[in-house]
Parts: structure tokens; sequence; C-alpha cells
């Protein structure tokens, strides 16, 4: 069997009992690393302070290889902070108006994929099958394929990819789109993320469909599909299930008094709707003020990116509208929302999620958003509670049995509060069902097996190992 090697732009190391960290992604590509052996290469998240990157690290746990680059201050600024997150993200999000495009910066993005390119090259057998993920590393098949790799290459974008006339906006649009075709397999969140890239390639006139996914571009034909990512389902709801007994959870449901809990959970970004959120939040209370005092909404958004203004700005208009909120409508007893800025450990989020009678889950944009999986999985089938679903999360495309809303749509998505917090027993077990069947059935680990079966030939393909009987 061939090996299969990672590539992405931040590798997840596994702990000093060799467990990997939590989270679906992870779980499955060291599921999959260790079946097979190979390696997972990517940033090591530090910078060497100095103008030339650190030596490459390696870093051995059983059958896997970690292969680690620092980077210099200057690559972190323009590859990372510049050309991947404030050019690649919000264009992906539909956010023209955040798109800050410098050339220093479009020059560092490549630069950074040359450079992984050159320290990956001397690692690799005429074998391996390498796996690259996410938009940092867009052009990093066509650099290995500069170099004369051979080997089958294939990459998954987590985000959305957009509209033609929102792509074309990029200065370099053509150089990020050829870089793109140069793989072998290009998966996405979702059919609609494919059919807006087989629209760029007609729209720009350098490639077309020939048919059952396969695509032809630039000289070269390849596969391209929609590869819904999963969650290890089973493993969380597992996680959730034995929640009551946590010291936290019991706390949490003291201090809510008897009232019905509204959580949301997202990372700190302009992608996630949650200003929009809370004025949906709020219109619900004045809208439906029998509900006063008797729900709290409960928003936890750890920071991230807080070096890109446009991040900082976002903490700073979260913070705002949940005082502002509080100041507005609480009460001496009574505050409507609960904010935490921090990140919560997963056994406490799962039971988090358990305790919540609304889900709230309402992207402007977003790929996929595993926040919305995670809550079904970790929902007491009993009497499970009411996910709230932006439509234009990739997550829409399978849980169409969520209430789906318009997060533009404040008055629209107040009534969806409403009416998820009055919903019958009956109906929020026979929409949580529908939507947890397909959950387990479309778990990390198969998600992981059906991209693989795209990639590599029939007979070196990676299939998970069966589950045991009952």
């Amino acid at each position: 069997m061939s090996r299969l090697v990672v590539v992405s732009n931040r590798v997840p190391l596994p702990d000093k009992a060799g467990n990997p960290p939590a989270g679906g992604l992870a779980v499955a590509l060291h599921a999959a690393l260790r079946e097979r052996g190979g390696i997972w290469m990517g940033w090591s998240g530090k910078s060497t302070g100095e103008d030339e990157p650190g030596p490459l690290s390696i870093r051995e746990n059983g059958a896997i290889q970690y292969a680690l680059t620092d980077l210099t201050d200057r690559d972190v600024a323009e590859y990372y902070n510049g050309f991947a997150n404030r050019v690649l993200w919000p264009i992906c999000h539909s956010r023209i108006d955040l798109t800050e495009y410098a050339r220093r910066e479009m020059a560092g993005y490549f630069r950074v994929n040359r450079l992984f390119a050159d320290r990956l090259v001397p690692l690799l057998r005429p074998d391996d099958v390498i796996w690259v993920h996410d938009y940092h590393l867009i052009p990093l098949a066509e650099e290995l394929r500069r170099r004369g790799v051979r080997n089958r290459i294939g990459f998954f974008l987590h985000i959305p990819w957009p509209p033609a006339d929102i792509f074309f906006s990029v200065p370099v649009y053509e150089a990020i789109l050829r870089g793109l075709c140069a793989y072998d397999v290009v998966g996405f969140q979702t059919d609609y993320d494919v059919e807006n890239f087989a629209g760029c390639l007609r729209r720009e006139g350098v490639g077309e469909p020939l048919g059952g996914g396969r695509f032809r571009a630039f000289g070269r034909s390849f596969v391209a599909g929609d590869f819904p990512i999963g969650m290890e389902t089973a493993e969380f709801a597992a996680i959730a299930a034995k929640s009551p007994d946590d010291r936290r959870i019991r706390e949490m449901a003291r201090s809510l008094g008897g009232r019905d809990l509204l959580i949301g959970v997202d990372r700190l970004d302009y992608s996630k709707g949650i200003p929009q959120r809370i004025e949906a939040y709020e219109r619900f209370l004045r809208s439906a003020p029998e509900y006063m005092g008797k729900v709290i909404y409960l928003q936890v958004t750890p920071a991230s990116r807080s070096e890109v203004p446009e991040y900082a700005s976002m903490q700073e208009t979260v913070a705002s509208e949940a005082g502002r909120l509080n100041g507005a409508l609480g009460t001496v007893d009574w505050v409507p929302m609960r904010y935490i800025n921090r990140s919560i450990r997963r056994p406490v989020l799962a039971g988090l999620y358990r305790l919540a009678k609304v889900g709230l889950v309402t992207p402007l944009r977003d790929g996929m958003n595993l926040v919305a999986k995670e809550f079904v999985a970790a929902q007491d089938p009993e009497d499970p509670g009411v996910l709230v679903l932006s439509r234009f999360a990739g997550a829409a495309r399978e849980l169409d049995s969520a209430l789906l809303i318009n997060p533009h749509d404040a008055e629209g998505t107040a009534k969806a509060i409403q009416r998820a917090l009055s919903m019958p027993l009956d109906e929020r077990r026979e929409r949580w069902d529908h939507m947890m069947k397909r959950l387990l059935s479309h778990d990390v680990v198969q998600w992981c097996a059906d991209f693989m079966a795209h990639l590599e030939p029939p007979t070196h393909r990676f299939l998970p190992e069966p589950a045991p009987a009952a």
C-alpha cells in the first residue's frame, strides 16, 4: 500500500501519548496515516524572526512523520496574514469589500508555496499519494509538477468556492485557477461550489466538463466533485451522552434557573454573521415578550487572526453588541446574552450543545460548518433540541431538516427562533432522527475514504475498517 502524504498550512500534532487532537479532520487523517504510513507536512506556527525560514524539523510517531517548517516574519505577514487571509478568504466568502490586494503579499503567497514544494520533494517516494488541504496551498501541485513530481495529488478546499464574477475580481485569478487545475482530484464541500468552479472555467474559456465529474483545463484532465466533510459522529454523541455527569455542565444547568438555553459557537470571523444573529435574537425578544426572562443565549466565540485588522474590529463589534443588548433588555436577575470570548474544551462543549434547546448556526457564508453537525450529534434522542441553520452554510445541503433561514433577514430568523422554542416534541424527534441518520452514514472516516477512492488507483485504495458487529 502506498504511503499517504498530507500537506496543510498547520499540522495538528499528537499529544505526548501519541493521541491525535480532538476534531474530525485530525482524527480521520491520523487514522489514514497510521494505516498506510506517511507524512504530515506544514507550517510549525512559529516564526524565525530572521530573513530565512528555519530548517525542516522531522518528528516521528509510529508510522507517521511530522515535517514542520518555520517561516520568516515576512512570510507570515505576506503569505498568511496577507494574501491568504486578506484576499482569498474574503473572496471565497463573497466579501469583495474586505479584500485588500497587494502585489508583495501575492508574491509572498507563491514564495511560501515554492518553499513547501522544495522541502517536500526530497521526502517523497515515487508511489506516494499526496493530499493537499485548503486555500493557503492552492499553487502547491503546480510547483511540485515543475519539480518533476508525477505522483497523484489531490486537493480539498474547506471553504466555499465563489461565483465567477466574484472570483475574477482577484488580480491573479488565472494563476490561482491554473494552480487548482494542476491536481488530479479537486474536492469541494458542496455541489454549489463545484458549479461555481465549473462556471469559472467556462467563463474564462480555459476548460470544460467532460462528464462523470471529469474536467479538462489548461491542457490537463482531472476530477472535481463535492465531498462534504463529516465529523466523528458516534464518538461525539457518546461524549455528549456522558455530559450530564460533568460538574461544569451541572453548574451551567443550575445557573439557567429553568430557562431555555440557545447556543452559538463560532470562531470570531465576519463570515459567521454574529452581529446579525444578535440583532435577530433581540427582535425575537421584542416581538415575543413572553420569552423575556425565560431564555438565555450563550455565544462562545474564541478570538482568531487578531493580527488582521478586520478581525480586531469584529471582536469590538460583537462585544459592543452583546453589551448593548444586555443593557437594553436585561434586568437585575436576568441577562439575555452570555458572551464568552475564549475556547471551551470539547467534552464541555458537547455537554452545552446537549443542554441547549436551540442551536444557532447562522453564517453569512460557510464552506460546511461542523458546529451544525456537532449540535445535532450531541442531542438527547428522547428530547432533542432544534437547529436553526443558515441556508448559506454548506451543512444546509445535508441537514435539510433544520429550520433553514436567511441570516440577512433578522425578522425571519427571529420567527425561526420562536418556532424552534415552541416546536412539539414529536416534530423535534422526527427532524433530529433524519439528520442524525445522515451524520452517522456520512462521518469523517467515510469522507476520507470517499476522497481517497477517487484519488488513487483501485489496487491501492484506503478503506476504513468496518465497524464491529453489534
